[in-house]
């Protein structure tokens, strides 16, 4: 029984992000760039705890750069992958997102949604029931700030 639910959560998630992929792709196509052009944005969650995010696709930043700005309301969430190893621009985390699977969104499904705290605490269990292929879409979540790369 518990083998067939993380497969049903792993289906919900593989739906998920191929729905975010799609809201994504039509928006612009992703591009890699080199390390030296990555962009880091702090967002915040309802629990007023703060993660930092690493961004390399340059249509990725000018969004995030927009809502920041108030040119744009449209997909203000964050939604990525998580990679269980912390990184030097999120020092207060043990988890990270990896960069080339962030992007925004405006809805997503209730599998995916957790905050920053509790992610920290069931880190062990992220991938499996929770969080499903790891994909973590804080529902809460909205950018706050753009820093220096650390």
């Amino acid at each position: 029984m518990r083998r067939q639910l993380t497969q049903l959560a792993g289906l919900a998630a593989a739906s998920l992000l191929a729905l975010t992929g799609a809201q994504a792709s039509a928006h612009a196509e992703p591009a890699k760039a080199r390390a030296d052009d990555a962009a880091y944005f702090v967002f915040r969650d309802s629990t007023r705890s703060e993660f930092t995010i690493r961004l390399t696709a340059p249509e990725k930043i000018q969004h995030a750069r927009e809502l920041l700005a108030g040119e744009t309301s449209e997909r203000p969430h964050v939604i990525g992958r998580i990679v269980k190893t912390p990184r030097p621009y999120n020092p207060r985390w043990s988890y990270h997102l990896n960069s080339d699977t962030i992007d925004f969104f405006d809805y997503a499904i209730e599998v995916c949604d957790a905050t920053i705290p509790y992610t920290e605490d069931h880190l062990d269990e992220a991938g499996g029931a929770f969080l499903p292929g790891l994909y973590w879409c804080p529902w809460s979540s909205h950018l706050v700030r753009e820093v220096n790369q650390p």
